[in-house]
């Protein structure tokens, strides 16, 4: 929900609790269901998180979840502002938990134009948000600032008019809204090129599980052509790969999908499949590669853009 609206979220949220509504179902699922109930929401590390900390808990604390930030903040993929936001909300203990939207609000009301993306600014705001967290409602205060950032002081066009703190916001007198929070460091966006050779032999297809520590880790996916540049058909086919995939194969190719964007935080991913059909002979593949009926494919979880662009007729 950090990274998305709630009503995007909502469905996925209620089938990921649906089937694992207690710390010990998630704790004893494997990682492959538990990456197929998140399927389709990105950021697949957080399952994975989510997972290895249900384990923790149940091995650790006997299956009930810790009840002060220092425990909290030892669950594998709990930061500061996740261990914040469940002690003050979950708990009443006095952390502010600080995102992106109290960052924007704390900046424009008190005209703090310290780089929030540095370790000064960071600071700042921290201390900042301490001092002005209500003790007793330190969770009700988490969320109205968060709330309040959300729905009204915005990244764009916030409604500054008919604002609470008009009078005092430093940002609104100076006008300054449009500079703050300011940001020294920009994202570089890295451009990749994935070809999938999807084979079908006869009633089966071949998979394989990404390990790597790249994107999309743990989930399934066709034998892959990555490349730096876009690729022709005749490219693809003629790659090294393709040629020793297919080496003892007579073989036509059925379907070529369409190129397909991707974005991701910090990489933008352009996809195409390639539906090879096998009349003779068996690929050439590695011991890693699953052998699989094709109508099983449904059960692994994969990304969205190799659902989109192989399954998606």
């Amino acid at each position: 929900m950090q990274q998305t609206r709630i009503a995007q979220g909502w469905d996925y949220y209620l089938r990921f609790v649906e089937r694992f509504p207690a710390i010990a179902d998630l704790a004893t699922s494997s990682e492959d269901e538990v990456l197929k109930y998140w399927q389709g929401l990105g950021y697949y590390s957080r399952a994975r998180n989510l997972h290895a900390g249900a384990k923790y808990i149940m091995d650790v604390h006997k299956g009930i979840f810790p009840d002060n930030h220092a425990d909290i903040l030892k669950i594998k993929g709990v930061g500061e502002y996740t261990a914040a936001a469940i002690a003050s909300m979950a708990f009443q203990l006095p952390f502010p938990a600080i995102d992106g939207n109290v960052y924007r609000v704390l900046t424009r009301i008190f005209g703090i134009d310290t780089p929030i993306d540095t370790t000064a600014g960071k600071k700042e705001i921290a201390k900042l948000a301490m001092q002005l967290i209500d003790i007793k409602r330190p969770g009700i205060f988490n969320q109205a600032i968060m709330d309040f950032g959300a729905l009204q002081c915005t990244p764009n066009s916030p409604k500054c008019e008919d604002c609470c703190f008009s009078f005092s916001c430093i940002a609104k007198k100076q006008n300054l809204t449009a500079l703050l929070p300011v940001k020294l460091q920009k994202t570089n966006i890295k451009t990749r090129y994935f070809y999938y050779l999807h084979l079908i032999e006869n009633k089966k297809t071949y998979i394989c599980k990404r390990s790597a520590k790249d994107i999309w880790q743990g989930l399934y996916e066709f034998p892959l052509i990555e490349s730096e540049k876009a690729l022709s058909q005749e490219e693809i086919l003629g790659h090294s790969f393709t040629v020793a995939l297919l080496k003892n194969c007579q073989w036509a190719v059925k379907r070529i999908s369409p190129v397909y964007k991707h974005q991701l935080s910090h990489q933008t991913i352009f996809g195409q499949g390639i539906v090879v059909e096998i009349h003779k002979g068996v690929p050439f593949v590695e011991k890693n590669v699953l052998s699989i009926p094709i109508n099983d494919l449904p059960l692994y979880p994969v990304s969205r853009l190799m659902e989109r662009m192989v399954l998606e007729k």
